[in-house]
């Protein structure tokens, strides 16, 4: 029988000191020796958390064993938790596992088929799992407590500041000092703030000025609002800065007030957050993904450019898309006028369905994914007869230097770096390959039938109408671009090209605002 070993330790170092890789690998060794059995391969994750599959040497493991024909039967581990700690990935790669004829194998925890094995298999995993969870608890917690004394738990310092190490009986902490060179530099920022200055303004100045951040990098809006929303300058450590779930205490947002020093001060920094505030509202659009309206983020006006947003009527009886303009700076500013929200919607929703989700265009669809999924098949043919190539051609030139051993010509001494050179790039190539055989056994793009085609069709047209809001806003996301409105008429800017009767592909079409989608495009 062949089998392959598999050997893990985690980043928690200070629980597992007596499963170093080389212990592991030494009993899975002896293991399969003891029963005659051949190690084909052996897979090392090291500073892999068992919590996630997301583990670069299990992968590749996983990928060999759902080859066709496999090239090894079971997996060695020492015990199931070097396989995985989350109860629901070990079930799932298990049971793949067992599909492709390949079961896994604990040394130390010696499990079977039998209704009792595979109980005692659930328990285990069981275990594991809560292990595993129970450490993150006490992990966090140690940061939570480390966090309400002032000291930082890691991650990137903030640009003013310099990290210090200190003494905390004899364990080491760390606390923030300030930076000298650009403490003044974050302070102007607030001040200019203050004095009604954006973020882009901002930039602006700093960049002709020649000013770097402490990257040596060009500034950036992104770098003038982290800062600006940073209470970390007012000398107070925020830590655990998350949306809190109700009655979970892992996720209290930690606050310790004068723990390192004020850059500005807490008066200035709140100045600076309504400031802020009062700019959003003014300038930015309500969240496209969390809006109860259908076309936000893709709606605008056709006269000034801006955004036409939602917003309630009559108490929240009746909802209109309006221009930003007109709403915030008033009809002067832009006079076009406000639109039902069901007016524009059902509009759109019923260009889409009569136009756009037609048996043509889904068709058209279907046949580029499909030469897409061929083209793709045909690079990975490419890829892997060049690859057979090179192994043939590194597996010719291995033999030469066996023949060379084997007559004496050379010794081991002058061969052996080049033997090892010669057996990694193979390997290295073999891994690709495997990789590649996996890829075209899992892709699709085979032809569809043109009843599959009007069923696809059908379904869709369901989902534009009765789906949930976020289903239906992705919908239209994925089909349409851009909406503009112009007096009574509607531009529809399209994210692909759709076919139409005139056997031309249309990218955008302007309609008047009539019912029924406004007139075909023929």
């Amino acid at each position: 029988m062949k089998v392959v070993l598999y050997a893990r330790v985690s980043s928690e170092k200070q629980a597992e000191k007596d499963l170093s890789i080389s212990a592991q690998l030494k009993a899975l060794r002896k293991y399969a020796e003891d029963r005659g059995w051949d190690v084909y391969k052996e897979y090392i994750d090291e500073a892999e958390s068992a919590r996630t599959a997301n583990r670069p040497a299990f992968q590749q493991m996983i990928a060999l064993a759902k080859q066709r024909q496999s090239q090894f039967d079971s997996i060695l581990v020492w015990k199931m938790s070097r396989f995985a700690r989350n109860r629901e990935d070990s079930i799932i790669y298990k049971s793949l596992l067992r599909k492709y004829g390949v079961k896994v194998v604990s040394i130390n925890e010696q499990l079977d088929e039998s209704p009792a094995g595979k109980l005692l298999e659930g328990m285990i995993e069981v275990i594991d799992e809560f292990y595993s969870t129970n450490l993150s608890q006490d992990t966090l917690r140690g940061m939570k407590e480390n966090a309400s004394r002032g000291f930082r738990n890691g991650g990137i310092v903030p640009m003013g500041y310099r990290q210090k190490s200190i003494l905390d009986g004899s364990t080491k902490r760390t606390v923030l000092e300030l930076d000298a060179e650009y403490a003044p530099i974050i302070k102007r920022i607030f001040e200019l703030s203050v004095n009604g200055l954006g973020a882009k303004e901002i930039v602006k100045i700093f960049n002709d000025e020649g000013l770097r951040t402490n990257k040596g990098r060009r500034w950036g809006k992104n770098n003038i609002y982290y800062i600006l929303k940073n209470e970390t300058y007012t000398g107070n450590t925020v830590w655990n800065r998350v949306s809190t779930e109700p009655g979970d205490k892992t996720k209290e947002i930690i606050r310790v007030p004068n723990t390192h020093p004020a850059i500005v001060d807490e008066v200035m920094f709140q100045k600076v957050q309504r400031h802020l505030k009062s700019r959003e509202r003014s300038q930015i659009h309500p969240r496209a993904l969390t809006s109860d309206y259908l076309l936000s983020s893709l709606f605008f006006c056709g006269k000034c450019g801006l955004r036409m947003q939602g917003t309630p009527a009559k108490s929240s009886r009746y909802f209109y898309y309006s221009c930003q303009n007109a709403l915030n700076r008033g009809r002067k500013q832009c006079d076009t006028k406000m639109i039902r929200r069901e007016k524009i919607e059902d509009f759109i929703i019923d260009r889409l369905k009569r136009h756009v989700l037609t048996e043509k265009n889904i068709l058209e669809l279907v046949n580029m994914v499909n030469e897409e999924a061929i083209r793709e098949r045909e690079s990975h043919q490419e890829q892997l007869e060049s690859i057979e190539q090179q192994v043939a051609g590194l597996k010719k030139r291995l033999d030469k230097l066996y023949q060379a051993l084997e007559s004496g010509a050379l010794d081991m001494n002058d061969l052996a770096p080049r033997i090892k050179e010669l057996r990694g790039q193979i390997e290295s190539l073999e891994t690709r390959r495997s990789e590649l055989i996996d890829d075209a056994h899992s892709g699709h793009g085979h032809g569809v039938t043109i009843q599959e085609v009007t069923r696809y069709t059908q379904d869709l047209k369901q989902l534009l109408c009765k789906g949930t809001l976020m289903e239906r806003k992705s919908f239209i996301r994925s089909f349409v671009k851009r909406i503009e409105i112009k007096d009574k008429e509607v531009l529809i800017e399209y994210t692909l090209p759709l076919a139409t009767n005139k056997k031309e592909l249309l990218t955008e079409e302007v309609l008047p605002l009539v019912k029924n989608g406004g007139p075909s495009v023929t």
